[in-house]
């Protein structure tokens, strides 16, 4: 089993910003995977689907924490579903990496991301993998990166591409795992 989460804020005031990179890449394993639609869980505070992949279970999760406490969620599906944490993906969005670039993780560290912060917190450890999507353009050098992270991006073909690509990047860790997923796109 893994489980898969997409980092992002509830509302609709949040939808295409960079910050919910994460949840418009779920959104996209959702359609590619040909699961059913994400259903609200107050149990786990997440929208969830689920479905298999290759033979295995694999569960969506977008949580509805906000960003900064996502773990609160991860770490209440992971317990529940008892799923190790060397089978967490987690998308993200990265300041650090140019917008169209995707990085391929696994343990390492926050790296000023809120998100993953809380997820390492409340899950105890940093050791699980991560699809790291860039969301840095140049629009960044003239904007607070608290205010950048929230503002909307163009729905314009690239970032549709981008999160595709991000999507498919996902995919491939499940099929055929980290080491060659990370071959083929870091």
């Amino acid at each position: 089993m893994k489980l898969i989460v997409g980092l992002g804020n509830p509302g609709k005031q949040y939808q295409n910003t960079w910050h919910n990179i994460g949840f418009a890449t779920l959104e996209e394993l959702c359609k590619q995977f040909g699961f059913s639609d994400f259903k609200k869980s107050v149990k786990f505070k997440a929208e969830i689907t689920k479905g298999e992949v290759a033979g295995e279970t694999i569960i969506l999760a977008k949580p509805q924490t906000f960003m900064n406490n996502s773990g609160l969620s991860v770490a209440a599906i992971a317990n529940f579903y008892k799923t190790k944490t060397t089978d967490i993906i987690v998308v993200q969005d990265d300041l650090d990496l140019v917008a169209g670039k995707l990085r391929l993780a696994k343990d390492s560290s926050a790296g000023g991301h809120n998100g993953i912060k809380s997820i390492i917190e409340h899950l105890g450890t940093k050791d699980f993998m991560r699809v790291k999507v860039g969301i840095k353009t140049e629009l960044l050098t003239k904007v607070d990166p608290a205010d950048y992270v929230l503002m909307a991006y163009k729905k314009i073909p690239e970032i549709s591409k981008l999160i595709k690509t991000a999507a498919e990047a996902t995919a491939t860790i499940i099929e055929t795992g980290l080491a060659k997923a990370m071959n083929k796109y870091n």
